[in-house]
């Protein structure tokens, strides 16, 4: 039988629960203190803590005998021991599709940073005992979790990562788990595991201030060379079709207390410097900037993909791939000279595949579809026809200033990388989107809604809520960050 007594970690009250093995010899000591600093507890509850206990010599978490699963039980009439609730974004406000949810048996593993080969089933480590997925609500449902004892519980969408401790839950009963602010990714590299970020600016797309609105902390975006998670770089930033209304923050490519950014050529002309990094984004320029893209850095880039590297590319940017080394080019049907459809349209979104319908249930949830089940899209852009081969669109609209009319744009389209290899052994992944994040509009006071000021970072970014285009690009941003599947297949939890 576990004994429980309080007692206080540096002024922090917490449980210690002494357990006894299955065969009745002792097992050290675990103990667990809530994220708020109150005290845990030792039975039933469903508010999640902080793990801050010991593991045995092999690295095993083990609580009540020699392993996790000495702990799961079986129920009468069919039933489980379950854990259930729901996975939001750094910021606590928009659920999260296809997060990993699951329950580890020994230590997890560091998280590697930078270009790594990441394919699904490898990503969940330490061993898990049960395992789920959130779904297009972002809602899960563990089961035949362990009875009676702290239950070690990890959050986990690639290189997003946070682990919490879930206090005892009574067999055969079911513990949902209701507290947003510890089921949430984290804002910051002390609650968990962040990727490491390099984000250029532009002159169209605030993509530094979306960051902020999913909720990664001030204190996580530096310059290139700082502590933060995410780096931000000075695109070229030319305003092209931009009007100054809606010319973006990044005008003034500097933070807040004079910090200027460094040159993105800087970073994506360096292969060592661009493989430091998990994730790349890239803000649209206003136009393809080709000086600043050199053959030595389209390559850069196409490794940097193909290494397992990720990245976000906005408009213009689909210099990278219409213009980089071969296989890129055979991505898609490319145009540079098509005009743009009205501002704004209605995208059409393509579920003829599994994630693509989970795009358009989670959009559906979150308030991103109108009444006709289209997303609204503002300043709309069409330099994409079709997807090509490894390539799967994701929005689409007909322009009608097209000649003939009616033509297709496609708005958003992904591929994983390597290109020329069986979907199995790909390693990395592309979003491209032919839609600016900042989307035109003005709220009822004049400011715009894609946060555009042109004042240092973060002064510039003046709002806080998501236009439905920015919650399509949320949904995008944390595909990018998941691990690689092939897209024509239903993701499965680790097993």
């Amino acid at each position: 039988m576990a004994s429980t007594s309080l007692v206080l970690l540096g002024g922090i009250s917490a449980f210690v629960v002494t357990t006894s093995g299955c065969g009745g010899g002792g097992y050290p000591t675990s103990t667990f203190h809530a994220l708020d600093g109150s005290a845990g507890s030792s039975g039933g509850g469903g508010d999640a803590t902080a793990y801050d206990g010991p593991a045995l010599s092999d690295g095993s978490l083990m609580f009540n005998c020699g392993s996790l699963a000495c702990n799961q039980v079986s129920c009468a009439d069919g039933g489980t021991t379950s854990l259930s609730g729901t996975v939001y974004d750094p910021a606590g406000k928009v659920p999260l599709y296809n997060v990993v949810v699951y329950i580890p048996t020994t230590q997890v593993q560091p998280i590697t940073t930078g270009a790594t080969c990441d394919p699904c089933g490898g990503e969940a480590t330490g061993n898990p005992l049960v395992s789920a997925l959130t779904d297009a609500t972002g809602h899960f449902v563990l089961t035949n979790v362990p009875a009676g004892v702290p239950i070690p519980l990890v959050l986990q969408l690639g290189k997003w990562r946070r682990q919490i401790t879930v206090p005892a839950v009574r067999a055969c009963a079911t513990a949902p788990l209701t507290n947003i602010n510890t089921m949430r990714l984290p804002k910051n590299h002390t609650e968990g595991d962040i990727p490491h970020i390099a984000l250029t600016t532009g002159g169209a797309d605030p993509l530094e201030c979306l960051l902020r609105k999913i909720g990664i902390d001030d204190a996580e975006f530096t310059t290139a060379g700082g502590t933060g998670r995410v780096h931000l770089y000075a695109g070229s930033g030319v305003p092209g079709e931009v009007p100054p209304l809606v010319a973006s923050s990044s005008f003034a490519p500097s933070l807040n207390g004079g910090a200027v950014f460094a040159d993105a050529q800087t970073m994506w002309d360096s292969p060592t410097t661009l493989d430091a990094y998990d994730i790349v984004l890239m803000a649209c320029e206003g136009q393809q900037n080709a000086g600043t893209k050199p053959p030595a850095a389209l390559q850069a880039m196409s490794d940097f993909e193909s290494q397992g590297g990720r990245v976000f590319a906005s408009h213009w940017h689909d210099y990278w791939f219409e213009d980089g080394p071969p296989p890129l080019p055979s991505t898609g049907s490319w145009t540079d000279l098509t005009p743009p459809p009205p501002d704004p349209s209605d995208g059409m979104l393509d579920t003829s595949f599994p994630k693509g319908q989970a795009f358009h249930d989670w959009l559906a949830n979150v308030g991103g579809l109108d009444a006709n089940g289209q997303l609204p899209i503002h300043q709309p852009k069409h330099n994409l026809n079709s997807a090509g081969v490894g390539a799967q669109q994701w929005i689409t609209l007909q322009n009608p200033n097209t000649s003939p009319p009616g033509q297709t744009a496609v708005e958003y389209m992904t591929f994983n990388t390597p290109l020329d290899v069986d979907a199995g052994a790909q390693c990395g992944r592309v979003v491209y989107s032919d839609l600016h994040v900042s989307s035109g509009a003005t709220n009822d006071a004049g400011i715009p809604l894609g946060d555009e000021t042109g004042q240092p970072f973060p002064n510039g970014c003046v709002t806080t809520d998501l236009s439905p285009q920015e919650k399509a690009l949320e949904f995008m941003l944390f595909d990018l960050s998941s691990c690689i599947q092939n897209d024509s297949q239903s993701p499965q939890p680790p097993q």
